[in-house]
C-alpha cells in the first residue's frame, strides 16, 4: 500500500470532516443538552439552568413554562442564544416590576429608569418597550393612577398650587388630557392650599413677601393677596 497516498486520503477525510463540523456549527446546530434546573438561591421564583453540567442561564418559573425549558431537552446554538435574551430580559423586568411596586410611577419615570439600567448593562434597547408594555398589561404601570397618587400626596401638609401640580406631572411624562381629568377630580384647591402655607410662613414673612412668596410657588396674586391680607385682619383682630 502506497504510505503517501493512504495520508493523503486521510487528510482529506479529515478536512472533509472539519467543514461538515463548521458548516453544521454554521447552520446552528450544537451538541447542548439541558442537565440540570435548580431553584435560585437568592430568588426563588428563578430557575437556574444548566447546560452540558454548567450553568447557562436563569429563568423566572413562567419563563420556563413558556419556553418548554426541560431536563434532557437538547437544543442548539441558536436556541441557547435566546434563551440568555430571554434570561437578561426576565431580570431586567423584575428589577422593574420590584421598583414600580415601591410606589406609582409614570411611563416616562420607568423609562428613564430602565435606560439607565440598560445603558450600564450594555444589553438591548428594545427591551424598554417590551418591558414597559408587559407592565401596562398587568397593570403595574398606569399614568392616569400614578397621577390621581402624586395629586393627592405632594405636599399634603406643606401646600402646593394647582399650576405646579399640573408641571410637574407633565414633566414627568403625563398626558395633558390626564392631568387635566385628575385635576378635576381633585378636591385640592388653591385656596386651602394657601391657607396652609400662610400658617407655616405667617410669622416669617410680611405681607408683601409673603404674597411674592406664594407667586413664585404658582398661586395667583389675587388670590394670594386676598388670602393674606385677610390673616392679617384675623391677627389683628385677636
Amino acid at each position: 500500500m502506497d504510505i503517501y497516498k493512504l495520508t493523503d486520503d486521510l487528510t482529506k477525510k479529515h478536512k472533509r470532516d472539519i467543514m461538515e463540523v463548521e458548516a453544521s456549527e454554521d447552520a446552528g446546530v450544537s451538541d447542548y443538552k439541558i442537565t440540570g434546573m435548580r431553584e435560585g438561591v437568592r430568588n426563588p421564583e428563578r430557575v437556574n439552568v444548566y447546560v452540558n453540567n454548567k450553568y447557562a442561564f436563569s429563568l423566572d418559573i413562567s419563563q420556563v413554562v413558556e419556553l418548554g425549558v426541560k431536563v434532557g431537552r437538547v437544543i442548539s446554538s441558536a436556541e441557547l442564544e435566546e434563551f440568555k435574551k430571554a434570561s437578561e430580559f426576565g431580570k431586567m423586568y423584575q428589577r422593574a416590576l420590584e421598583w414600580v411596586l415601591m410606589r406609582p410611577r409614570s411611563t416616562k419615570e420607568c423609562r428613564d429608569y430602565l435606560y439607565k439600567k440598560i445603558y450600564e448593562k450594555k444589553l438591548d434597547k428594545k427591551y424598554i418597550d417590551l418591558i414597559i408594555e408587559k407592565l401596562q398589561a398587568k397593570k403595574y404601570l398606569d399614568d392616569r393612577r400614578f397621577a390621581e397618587y402624586y395629586v393627592e400626596n405632594r405636599f399634603v401638609k406643606k401646600g402646593v398650587s394647582e399650576k405646579r401640580l399640573r408641571m410637574e406631572l407633565m414633566k414627568k411624562g403625563v398626558s395633558k388630557d390626564v392631568v387635566d381629568e385628575v385635576m378635576a377630580g381633585s378636591e385640592r384647591n388653591d385656596r386651602e392650599e394657601i391657607l396652609k402655607i400662610i400658617v407655616k410662613k405667617r410669622n416669617r414673612y410680611d405681607d408683601e413677601k409673603l404674597v411674592a412668596y406664594l407667586c413664585r410657588q404658582g398661586f395667583s396674586y389675587q388670590l394670594s393677596k386676598e388670602l393674606v391680607e385677610e390673616s392679617s385682619s384675623d391677627s389683628m383682630d385677636e
